[in-house]
């Protein structure tokens, strides 16, 4: 009997399901998709279900994805003729070579995340989260649902003018000892925790340098239309803000709701210590130098050049040559969640290197589609993309898409665009989905589906005030 319920637990239906996925695709053929093609579906369909179902830790997923990649999808796989052999069908002439997946560990975004973890060791080390938390926190009071609006809207704010993974790696320092404080039992934990990345995702759509879909989209707006020997649009930053903070205020605010009504608080109040003591000592005074100076390098970077990425390293390196960060607390840092990102960045490689994206922007009959349902579509596409993959990588996929579906079926390339950037950042349902969702993870305070459930309905709501507001708030900034 035991036995029985051992073998039909949830975990074992997972990956039965999960080995099922995978297999799949060899022996299907669909119309229109490429082997390397068949063969990235199933390590698409393989990682899905164990992502979702936490059947096994995240990371060991992400280890397991880029192994599959490489070797069934990478110059490895040449070597392989025995077994299953080079896939046709790639984008290139050749299969990315198994390097290119391997990178992905290296990948400049785990880096900023490393800077990241510094900053949020260093700060809990030397009370620096407590600190920032009576200060910032104070003007809202104790009420649970105050505590959580003014986390939010501070994490926001800030996603507009920094890196939106900074951030997060920030404020999750302040939230962590407020959590920490709580009961176990206490649902207000999980909403703390996925309301910091949730704001931080959603602030970032407020400027052109909050995330880098906006970035993106500006580049392609500049870029000349063959067609007309015109720029596909022009937007300026103010002009940008003008439609997108509204916008991103507004779901905040929703997002807000959204936690109290799922996790609402067991107390009336939170304890927050609101003294202030600052330490004093020369690895503090070290640790203060360089967490002030990483982040006005993050956030005067249009000034200094030196982008995000190099930025992170600088405590990085600084905090390990002062003794400031020793050899066992540098063992001890969340390496699992940098794996887990990893694993996705490769399988944004794998995805780009195969036209899979093509295949599953192609599933879709663009020019049947009337104006308002073609930017909602091409919304759920980025949406949907950037939920499995870097949406950077989904924004540089479908930007260029875009312009030609806007092209092609005579629509405003400039509001498909848009809609590029918006879906792109509403994508928040994994702890893959962006660099935020996963420093939030790392806190051990949520399970995957907890959080898959709330950034669906953010995601999905984010679509429809998208799709009801754009218009008017675009003409409103004298775009249209």
């Amino acid at each position: 009997m035991n036995v029985s319920k051992s073998l039909l637990s949830g975990k074992t239906v997972s990956l039965i399901l999960a080995l099922v996925g995978f297999l799949l695709p060899f022996f299907i053929q669909i119309d229109g998709l490429s082997e390397a093609g068949h063969r990235l579906l199933g390590i698409f369909l393989f990682a899905v279900i164990l992502w979702v179902s936490e059947a096994i830790p995240l990371f060991a997923t992400s280890a397991s994805v880029i192994l599959l990649l490489i070797l069934f999808l990478s110059d490895v796989s040449g070597q392989l003729e025995w077994a299953w052999g080079m896939a046709e069908g790639f984008k290139g002439e050749e299969a990315p070579a198994y390097t290119d997946f391997f990178n992905t560990l290296a990948n400049k975004v785990l880096i900023l995340f490393l800077g990241g973890f510094f900053l949020a060791f260093g700060a809990a080390k030397f009370g620096v989260d407590k600190n920032l938390a009576a200060i910032m926190l104070k003007p809202f009071g104790t009420k649970p649902s105050r505590v959580l609006l003014g986390l939010m809207l501070i994490t926001g704010v800030l996603s507009m003018w920094m890196s939106n993974t900074a951030t997060t790696a920030t404020i999750m320092a302040v939230v962590l000892p407020i959590i920490h404080r709580l009961e176990t039992s206490d649902k207000f934990r999980i909403g703390l925790a996925l309301g910091i990345p949730f704001a931080a995702n959603i602030g970032g759509m407020g400027t052109p340098i909050g995330t880098p879909p906006n970035a993106i989209v500006l580049g392609a707006l500049g870029k000349i239309d063959p067609s007309t020997g015109e720029p596909v649009g022009q937007c300026t930053f103010l002009q940008w803000m003008m439609f997108a903070i509204p916008l991103a205020m507004v779901l905040l605010v929703i997002a807000w709701l959204l936690m109290l009504l799922i996790f609402p608080a067991s107390k009336k109040a939170i304890e927050i210590d609101m003294n202030v003591k600052w330490v004093k000592s020369s690895k503090a005074a070290i640790f203060y130098a360089t967490a002030i100076f990483t982040i006005l390098m993050w956030v005067t970077g249009s000034l200094h050049g030196i982008n995000s990425y190099v930025v992170g390293m600088f405590p990085v390196t600084i905090l390990l040559s002062t003794g400031v960060v020793g050899s066992k607390e540098f063992r001890s840092l969340d390496w699992d969640v940098l794996w887990l990102v990893a694993g996705g960045i490769a399988l944004g490689v794998g995805v780009s290197a195969t036209g899979f994206d093509g295949w599953i922007v192609g599933l879709i009959n663009w020019n049947a589609l009337s104006a308002g349902v073609l930017g909602i579509a091409i919304c759920a596409t980025a949406l949907a993309m950037s939920t499995f993959i870097s949406n950077s990588a989904a924004t540089n996929l479908l930007a260029p898409i875009a312009v030609a579906v806007a092209a092609a079926t005579g629509s405003n390339a400039m509001i498909i665009l848009i809609f590029v950037a918006m879906g792109a950042s509403m994508a928040m349902a994994l702890p893959i989905s962006t660099p935020p969702n996963a420093i939030a993870y790392s806190a051990g305070t949520f399970t995957t589906k907890q959080m898959v459930t709330t950034g669906l309905i953010i995601g999905v709501v984010g679509m429809a005030l998208t799709y009801l507001c754009l218009p008017m708030l675009l003409k409103m900034a004298g775009l249209t």
